[in-house]
């Protein structure tokens, strides 16, 4: 994409459907005058009255203690610097944003019109009565350090300036692990600071409560290394400065365990490393281009541990492993103040998260076989589901322990309980298929690449690495369609129909008549079907000319479908082909089956879809506890419709006893844990979530799927394509972009799958 592209999916991005990124939505019912006159006049009196009396009720009838004022003035904004406060609101509605997807927790942006320090803290003072914390960000040094200083201070809530401490909190993690597998002890080493701001002194400070000596601490700025008689430096800077003869970076490397980056890009050398001591840490995170490129640095030294602020190699310090769940446990006990023992035990939870087995989930995500702690894992990934329970309640326990706790948790296990219910409201799969699929990106065939959508879901299929695609269809109207999305990729564009692929429809044709020809079809008949764009890529497929296969956009699904059965072995063991739609509620992903293929399928064919679609869930992450659903509960009907999900749940339990699941039973039920512990305690289901539904026909499965997308606007990917020997996956007539670029990540992930397991048979 080039660069006006770029702006303009941006700019659009932000302006529709509605300006912004965030909104606020009501949490009561307000459908009846009733609900008015309680949510309003004369009702609200009632909770006015209770808080005049004890200001603390606030916290009891308003939503003050899930409330953060992201503030800023805009002077330090990203990489844009001083723009000012209204240029600065869409960063601002961006971290609002990913408090809420992260922790749950509800945000006010407010910018501010001064740079005055006094100015900006009174503002901050007169409105803190509506919140339960806040977050200062992109405020520029020295003013940042004031601001911050003096609102801790003059205020009972708790405030933290996430650009100075949010990259100290998860380096600071990162550094006790790095030293542990350096076998270094923290007050032995000699570290090098490039970076003299904000983040770089917090960082410096907390490495210091770690046990770094200062005086083994070297500093630069970009005038060079910070001395004591620089008249310019700020007094936290002096902290920091040495009594020496000005050193270059090279020299002070000599010998160094330790080099922290917060500057610029490429300003350490291959050189600068290889003098640096046995087992060197390096901590690179300028953006986009770290201080030492990556593949540099590890092919320069395979001692190094390295981290940077990049997703795309390991060891990522993102702020967002600590912030959100750092004002989680804040609100929680509805802290004063984010003091330095509650950072520690951030830094210290997160260290240790990163030594514990890791779920499947985050397995995953990553695309790895099994992460480990070791020199390419030191601190937790972003996608880690544990991070919102470990985080938060030692965050919680440190605020308790300091004294700064008004509102202490007595029950752990309950408040663990509340924090795994927040994360329904964070739908986190989508992202982690995206970053599974970019871990390894395959040849996808977009079969109807002359529809702009479709193309326009290649587009971002390959600026975002998820794979790469190969484009059918007709070559003028695509190459048109390119030229107007700004996809000036070189990227491969067949038209099945043209001259120039006749050579190749024949060999397909070859290959397809040699299995058909003793079912009804003649090499004439599979040369003319060789045409046809849905037929050609799925031989495409076939023959390895391409990973996986996506179509479906412009036409009936029935339609589509039919080739790729007749070309497309099933899977090895499998004896018959279904489909799953993974569904994003906001209890977490929901799997659906059969939702497009099997119309009426018999007992044995429901079993059969059981398992199928619980492999499927434990391919993204997800144990499953399947509901086998009916308009009846466990025998309360004779019908045969009923009595077939009865007898395949009979049949599972007799032969897949590893499997959770349950049936017939009503969805109510299934989905409501409280109603079915009350009235049928005696169900495997029973004590727990339930996250796949496995339906009796296709109509139930596939109305009540589209019912859910468009009723409750939940996320719908799918339908997953089971049972196929082959990565090939249908969209729904008129799928989305969104809907294309997902079911594109899915056929990625399904071609890395099915590629692992030929390797294994291999082998």
């Amino acid at each position: 994409m080039n660069k006006d592209s770029k702006r303009s999916e941006a700019l659009l991005y932000h302006s529709k459907p509605t300006p912004g990124k965030i909104q606020v939505v009501p949490t009561k019912k307000y459908a009846t005058q009733r609900d008015l006159s309680l949510a309003y006049s004369p009702g609200v009196a009632e909770p006015c009255l209770e808080i005049a009396r004890d200001v603390n009720e606030v916290y009891k009838y308003t939503a003050k203690g899930n409330l953060v004022a992201v503030i800023t003035n805009g002077t330090a904004v990203l990489g844009l610097g001083d723009i000012g406060p209204e240029a600065s609101k869409p960063v601002m509605e961006g971290k609002g944003l990913l408090f809420k997807i992260f922790s749950d927790i509800d945000v006010f942006d407010i910018e501010i019109g001064t740079k005055d320090i006094e100015e900006f803290i009174q503002t901050v003072k007169n409105i803190a009565p509506t919140f339960g914390g806040i977050n200062l960000e992109d405020i520029k040094a020295p003013e940042s350090f004031e601001i911050e200083r003096r609102l801790v201070e003059e205020l009972n809530i708790p405030v933290m300036h996430d650009d100075q401490h949010g990259t100290a909190i998860i380096s600071s993690a990162a550094l006790i692990n790095a030293l542990e597998l350096a076998d270094k002890k923290a007050e032995d080493v000699k570290m090098v600071v490039s970076g003299a701001g904000s983040a770089a002194l917090a960082c410096a400070d907390l490495y210091v409560l770690l046990g770094v000596k200062i005086e083994n601490i070297l500093m630069y700025n970009s005038k060079g290394l910070l001395t004591k008689n620089n008249p310019a430096l700020s007094a936290l800077q002096l902290k920091y400065a040495k009594d020496i003869e000005p050193i270059g970076l090279e020299e002070a490397l000599k010998g160094a365990d330790i080099f922290l980056g917060l500057s610029s890009g490429d300003i350490m050398t291959a050189d600068m490393l290889l003098g640096m001591a046995e087992n060197p840490i390096v901590f690179a995170m300028a953006n986009p281009d770290p201080e030492i490129n990556y593949n540099l640095a590890i092919t320069t030294r395979k001692d190094v541990i390295m981290a940077t602020g990049r997703s795309d190699y390991p060891n990522q310090v993102n702020n967002v492993l600590g912030f959100p769940y750092i004002f989680r446990g804040a609100l929680d006990v509805r802290a004063t103040k984010i003091n330095e023992a509650m950072k520690m035990a951030a830094v210290r939870a997160l260290a240790s998260l990163a030594k514990e087995s890791v779920p499947e989930q985050v397995n995953v995500a990553y695309g790895a076989t099994k992460l480990g702690f070791g020199r390419e894992y030191i601190i937790p990934k972003p996608f880690d589901p544990r991070l919102i329970t470990v985080v938060a309640p030692a965050v919680a326990k440190a605020a308790m322990e300091s004294g700064v706790a008004l509102n202490p948790i007595t029950d752990w296990e309950k408040y663990e309980e509340e924090l795994l219910a927040r994360l329904g409201n964070d739908n986190k799969m989508v992202r982690l298929i995206t970053n599974r699929a970019k871990m390894d990106p395959k040849r996808i065939v977009f079969a109807e690449a002359d529809h702009l959508n479709v193309l326009k879901a290649a587009q971002i299929v390959y600026e975002e690495g998820i794979g790469f695609p190969i484009l059918l269809g007709n070559k003028e109207i695509i190459l048109e369609l390119k030229a107007e999305l700004g996809f000036d990729a070189d990227v491969e564009i067949i038209d099945p129909k043209t001259k120039d692929q006749e050579e190749r429809r024949n060999q397909f044709a070859s290959s397809y008549w040699s299995t058909r020809e003793r079912r009804g079809i003649s090499l004439l008949d599979a040369q003319k079907l060789m045409r046809e764009r849905n037929y050609f890529a799925a031989m495409m497929v076939n023959e390895g000319e391409a990973d996986a296969l996506v179509t479906g956009h412009s036409r009936s699904y029935p339609s589509v479908v039919k080739p790729m059965l007749q070309l497309i072995e099933k899977a090895p063991g499998a004896s018959l082909v279904a489909t799953a739609n993974m569904m994003m509620t906001n209890r977490g992903p929901m799997f659906l089956s059969d939702t497009a293929i099997n119309i009426n399928p018999s007992a044995d064919d429901l079993a059969k879809i059981a398992v199928m679609t619980a492999k499927t869930a434990k391919m993204f992450g997800v144990e499953p506890v399947i509901a086998m659903v009916s308009y009846s509960n466990f025998g309360s009907s004779t019908n045969p419709g009923a009595a077939k999900v009865r007898e395949a749940v009979a049949y599972l339990h007799k032969n897949h006893p590893e499997l959770v699941i349950d049936g017939e039973i009503q969805a109510d039920f299934a989905l409501n844990p409280e109603m079915l512990q009350e009235k049928f305690p005696f169900s495997k289901l029973a004590g727990k979530k339930v996250n796949t539904l496995i339906f009796p026909n296709l109509e139930s499965a596939n109305i009540t799927y589209k019912l859910l997308k468009e009723l409750n606007k939940v996320d719908s990917i799918g339908p997953i394509m089971l049972g196929m020997g082959k990565p090939v996956h249908i969209f729904q007539l008129g799928a989305s972009v969104e809907e294309m670029v997902n079911m594109a990540a899915i056929a990625v992930i399904d071609a890395q799958e099915k590629e692992i397991k030929k390797n294994n048979l291999i082998k």
